[in-house]
């Protein structure tokens, strides 16, 4: 893009930001940035639906924007995401269903069939295999024979020599047909086999499931992948051209331009040159794709389990983050000013009060920071606020100056309660001395990170005269006991705890040696952003003695790579919580060349992953290419629906290291979170299987992610005003768990 079209790209963005806050010029916005910002034009939105089945369906196909599905019994159709059987059509297992020349067609174990949508006739009793629409005439396979349909009777045209026929299409004005092993054409009434092409062949030793044409190309979906017939030349579509899987079944023309593909582990969309797979648990009742059908902005899929419903659906990234909001009121997500997972215990869901309440709730909790100096919603302001005095809790319930908990419980709420430790540990949790709450101790670092990266995002985002006071307090007195206790969280025992540790004995250990580049910088983000916060030269005493022992030469690899065991995703989070502060208010110049030299290793090892949060941050922190379209694709990627089902990927064919990226782990190549889960950013992208269908993800990170990339001006306010493409309506529901009704946060030190 030219520098006039990037000036006024720039502006349109800054136009679209409704408010900025003052206290935001903390947070410095790189200038004359190398990557492009991404407008947020609206898009089509992945919404599914499952329609269980205790048998197979068959077949699939739209008419009149009804769907019908073919099974053992006959045909049914589809209202209000319930199948009801129609009368008057075939009552005996049906194969396959077309909607060709605007009427429904049903091949059926007693023959052919026919419907207007209201009333069906039976066109002949010869058994068929496969139908299409052929110069305005219909066209069946029967045995080794093709007919043509004429009138309310069936006539041959071809002399019948022929190996039996299991499919038929028309295609450049010719009618094609499969045997399952060979593709022929119709010439002169004859079927012929031989020399049909004239480059390239079919796929030795394929089966053939199904054929179909689709404008220039005539495609056969085999146990060997995609075949494609243009002209009279053949190619061959692989998983190293992106298909999903080979072993396919079916084929399906899309709503727009785009290409449906089953197969025998799930069904594949192509769009614009890109194979997108949508498998079991999340959009398909069944692994075996049967059929599949297009309507206008929706996809319906047959399964041997039962119907996945595919619809696309009109959305912004403002609407999905609204859609969120919502989805975390109703599901009951919020409390004492954390946020919550929802796991599925005897039928019913429960938040967890987990490990590490307080870490994950800093997503949310920025995100409000971020959305308030970008938008100026005072809602917004008052949850940030709420959230950080409960950051603060977490410190202030302890009986140690400086040492926050993990997450907070009150005495007695009927709540999942986390009974694990660190390391293989106990859990610690701690009554307080009137018995209402119990807190959780041995904290580690990553809470520790999340508190300096949360309330720096506060300080700068959110906090007036008097919030600056008691939230710099916070960050000094959390950074000051690890300062003060020879960098290290000291529990009530008087010992260190499990994983808070950044003293060179400890680094020294095989517990801490491989952590000593990720530890030491932490160590150096916890005093410079105290430092430039407080001014304390109690941080400036602790940085020389960090120096002292010489903890920056490990920095430049914190990102371990050379044992695959060692490719943690969970310290990448931990490390980008750190890079944020620290390259900004480092005043080194040497220091901060090296921040910056090690934030360029780490983000070219974690690039390829396209997970939206670090990508802002690094584009954020350098101004260079942070490949904005991957993130923000991501974005647009996630479920609407958070819950963490089952999915598998270690089958597919196309895992293979994408081109301008290097493979780094044991893992070859990221997925979409369409494939996979909704996670948070300490979450494995490039996890082939898992979920279990029984969580409930909070969307705190993506968030964090929109919201810090609205500030950053990387994603633009929507592009149109309409309300129903940017907001969604308050329904009022409570759907997961039940609402909070215990005792409330109590006061603070600095409240009245």
């Amino acid at each position: 893009m030219n520098q006039l079209l990037r000036s006024a790209k720039l502006s349109l963005i800054a136009a679209c930001s409704v408010f900025a806050w003052s206290a935001a010029a903390e947070f410095p916005i790189p200038q004359n940035p190398l990557w492009e910002p991404i407008m947020d034009e609206v898009y089509l939105q992945e919404v599914g639906t499952c329609i269980e089945t205790d048998q197979p369906l068959n077949a699939v196909a739209v008419l009149n924007a009804k769907a019908y599905i073919g099974d053992a019994a006959g045909v049914a159709w589809v209202e209000d995401d319930k199948l009801k059987r129609i009368d008057g059509g075939p009552a005996v297992s049906v194969s396959r269903l077309k909607c060709l020349d605007g009427a429904l067609w049903a091949v059926a174990a007693d023959g052919l069939w026919t419907s207007d949508g209201s009333v069906w006739t039976h066109v002949t009793d010869l058994p068929v295999t496969d139908v299409c629409s052929h110069n305005g005439t219909i066209v069946f396979a029967s045995g080794t024979t093709l007919h043509e349909v004429d009138g309310a009777a069936a006539k041959e045209i071809t002399d019948g020599k022929s190996s039996a026929l299991l499919g038929v299409a028309s295609y450049g004005g010719t009618v094609y047909v499969h045997d399952g092993k060979r593709a022929g054409l119709l010439e002169g009434g004859k079927i012929r086999f031989e020399d049909i092409a004239d480059w390239g062949v079919l796929e030795r030793g394929c089966t053939i499931r199904d054929m179909m044409a689709y404008g220039s190309r005539l495609y056969f979906a085999t146990d060997e992948g995609i075949s494609l017939l243009r002209g009279m030349s053949w190619y061959q579509i692989k998983g190293e051209d992106g298909l999903c899987y080979e072993d396919t079944t079916c084929l399906a023309q899309g709503f727009d331009r785009d290409l449906w593909i089953g197969s025998m582990r799930g069904a594949m969309r192509n769009a614009d040159d890109e194979y997108q797979y949508f498998g079991y648990q999340r959009w398909i009742p069944n692994d075996k794709v049967n059929a599949i059908s297009c309507a206008e902005n929706a996809v319906f899929i047959a399964t041997d389990g039962g119907l996945g419903i595919i619809r696309y659906e009109p959305f912004t990234l403002a609407k999905k983050a609204a859609y969120y909001e919502r989805w975390l009121d109703e599901w009951g997500m919020k409390r004492l000013g954390f946020i919550h997972s929802l796991f599925l215990i005897d039928g019913e869901w429960q938040r967890e009060v987990s490990d590490n309440d307080v870490g994950y709730s800093s997503h949310y909790a920025s995100a409000k920071s971020f959305q308030f100096a970008v938008t100026g919603n005072r809602k917004a302001r008052d949850e940030a606020v709420n959230m950080m005095k409960s950051m603060v809790w977490s410190e202030q319930i302890t009986p140690i100056d400086g040492f926050p908990a993990r997450s907070i419980y009150a005495a007695g709420e009927p709540t999942l309660k986390a009974m694990h430790g660190s390391g293989g540990l106990p859990a610690e949790w701690h009554p307080t001395p009137d018995g209402v709450w119990e807190w959780k101790g041995d904290t580690s670092s990553d809470e520790t990170d999340a508190h300096v990266y949360e309330t720096t995002v506060f300080l700068n985002c959110v906090a007036n005269d008097e919030e600056r006071v008691w939230a710099t307090e916070h960050l000094r007195r959390v950074v000051g006991h690890i300062v003060d206790n020879g960098f290290m969280l000291r529990d009530v025992d008087g010992k260190p705890t499990r994983w808070a540790r950044w003293d060179p004995e400890y680094l020294q250990t095989p517990y801490g040696y491989y952590a000593r580049g990720l530890n030491g910088m932490e160590a150096f983000n916890y005093v410079t952003t105290a430092y430039h916060f407080t001014g304390d030269p109690k941080f400036v005493t602790g940085k020389e003695q960090l120096l002292g022992w010489k903890y920056q030469g490990d920095i430049l690899r914190q990102k371990l790579t050379f044992h695959p065991g060692y490719f943690t995703h969970f310290d990448d989070r931990l490390a980008f919580y750190s890079y944020y502060p620290l390259v900004q208010y480092e005043t080194n110049p040497d220091l901060k060349s090296l921040w910056l030299r090690s934030l360029e290793r780490s983000w070219e090892v974690k690039r390829i992953e396209a997970v939206p949060w670090f990508n802002f941050i690094y584009g954020a922190l350098t101004g260079n290419d942070a490949e904005l379209e991957r993130a923000v694709g991501h974005l647009r990627e996630w479920p609407l629906d958070l819950c963490r089902y089952r999915f598998t990927n270690s089958h597919r064919d196309d895992l293979h290291t994408p081109a301008g990226y290097r493979e780094y782990s044991e893992r070859p190549k990221p997925l979409s979170p369409r494939e996979t889960e909704p996670n948070r950013w300490d979450g494995n992208f490039m996890q082939l299987d898992g979920g279990s269908g029984t969580v409930i993800a909070d969307p705190g990170g993506w968030l964090d992610a929109y919201w810090m990339g609205r500030y950053y001006g990387m994603i633009s306010a929507p592009t149109t005003n309409e309300k129903d493409l940017t907001t969604v309506p308050k329904r009022g529901l409570q759907i997961g768990a039940k609402p909070y009704a215990g005792p409330p946060r109590p006061k603070l030190s600095f409240e009245h």
